[in-house]
């Protein structure tokens, strides 16, 4: 097995993920292995003995980093629903379960079927489900008594898909659809106050369908001032459908959250106020749980200089996932080319930052200064650019934060989970 207790989460006990044969076509592990995932904790492999580049996630980290998003939405009068296509890993969303989560958010209808597939019982389905196949799939996830589903709509053509849905399914349950509102230039999402609310009516008035709440994402918007303008647009959708009387659930739910912003939504939809209703407050930040080292680093130092009376809990957000490469040439002085590309490590929001170097032989790392730099990638090459100081060695090892977790995580089949000597105690499984 690999080391961890029968009640933790993040054990894999589903074959699925338990029986996943790691071997030689399996990126990252070791020539002629052939193994089960719930066997690589007692191999006794430890970093830097492991093919190089690998991503790792340091599960002490990510556990605390868990806990602590699970306390901040408590102490700010939020239920956190989590996306879930950040890891798209099912032991990850049972830790975060575990911990605290009211429900897991998904994009796509794989998405959703994975989630289903794996146990989980509350989906928020932040996206229109849109053409037959996508709509038959709401339905028969809402014939399951025991799963609860909301999906988001933003026009009229996407509630008459849904309703000749419901026709098609037959069942009495009625699915729970979101409003939701957007912003003009951004993705999708009603762009005024008229088409919201026409929406919102015929969601209320279509047979098989139940207008649950408003949704939006702001995630996209570049300044705090923006985003509390937007989240202001859902809170003044939601007293107007109040007052119309549109909702049809015993609460009703407002929900945003991107990963960037989280500070703001509690404090922001707070302002819809009495709506006659009981109202669930739900943040859907998916990449807390590894965090990273550039974008949501930098917002999140944002949030706590700015603390808008908060309350925080004790200690912080820390970088849980790095990927680990060899220098493979350091054909010019200051410029050494290392083992990890496009193919390894996201770099759609930047560069990869490296954090730490070892040398070959050595069990010391050493952290690079701030003139070290990843300035550019190949598919199977990445650039580190430096002082002509000597410092980098063909065979050292180069320790990279990510600047991106989602597209991280879609790399790798298998991920080792690594304690804070960087021995591997386990593994997870994605399904991208």
């Amino acid at each position: 097995m690999d080391g961890m207790s029968v009640g933790d989460p993040l054990a894999p006990r589903d074959e699925a993920i338990a029986g996943f044969r790691l071997g030689g076509t399996v990126k990252g592990v070791k020539p002629g292995a052939s193994l089960r995932l719930d066997e690589i904790g007692a191999q006794g492999w430890a970093l830097p003995e492991m093919p190089l580049p690998l991503a790792v996630l340091r599960v002490d980290r990510m556990r605390r980093n868990a806990r602590w998003m699970a306390d901040f939405a408590r102490r700010n009068g939020l239920s956190l629903c989590p996306h879930g296509k950040t890891t798209m890993a099912p032991q990850i969303w049972a830790m975060q379960i575990a911990e605290g989560a009211w429900g897991i958010t998904v994009a796509t209808m794989h998405q959703l079927q994975v989630a289903r597939r794996f146990g989980m019982k509350r989906v928020i389905w932040a996206n229109q489900p849109v053409g037959r196949i996508a709509v038959d799939a709401a339905f028969a996830a809402i014939a399951d008594p025991e799963f609860d589903l909301y999906v988001l709509a933003d026009s009229l053509a996407v509630v008459e898909g849904l309703t000749i849905g419901a026709a098609r399914a037959g069942h009495d349950r009625p699915l729970n659809v979101l409003l939701e509102v957007g912003a003009m230039g951004g993705r999708t999402g009603a762009r005024d106050t008229k088409t919201a609310l026409e929406v919102a009516r015929a969601i209320a008035a279509a047979p098989g369908l139940r207008l649950a709440g408003v949704e939006a994402f702001e995630g996209l918007l570049a300044e705090t001032a923006e985003v509390d303008a937007f989240l202001r647009t859902l809170d003044d959708t939601a007293r107007t459908c109040a007052a119309q009387n549109l909702f049809g659930n015993a609460e009703i739910l407002l929900t945003a959250g991107g990963s960037a912003f989280f500070d703001r939504i509690g404090p922001r939809l707070a302002e819809a106020g009495d709506l006659g209703l009981p109202v669930r407050r739900v943040l859907r930040s998916g990449c807390y749980v590894t965090h990273d080292s550039l974008g949501y680093e930098q917002s999140y130092k944002r949030m706590r200089r700015e603390s808008l009376g908060l309350d925080w809990p004790v200690g912080d957000l820390q970088a849980a996932m790095e990927v680990w490469a060899h220098v493979q040439s350091v054909p010019e002085p200051g410029r050494a080319i290392i083992t990890c590309g496009k193919r390894d490590i996201g770099f759609d929001t930047g560069w990869p930052v490296p954090l730490r170097l070892i040398r070959a032989g050595e069990t010391k790392s050493m952290p690079f200064g701030a003139f070290h730099k990843v300035t550019g990638m190949n598919d199977q090459h990445g650039y580190l650019i430096g002082p002509a100081d000597g410092l980098l060695r063909v065979a050292d090892i180069v320790v990279l934060g990510v600047a991106h977790p989602c597209t991280t995580f879609d790399k790798w089949q298998a991920i080792p989970l690594v304690d804070e000597e960087f021995r591997i105690t386990g593994a997870i499984r994605t399904f991208f």
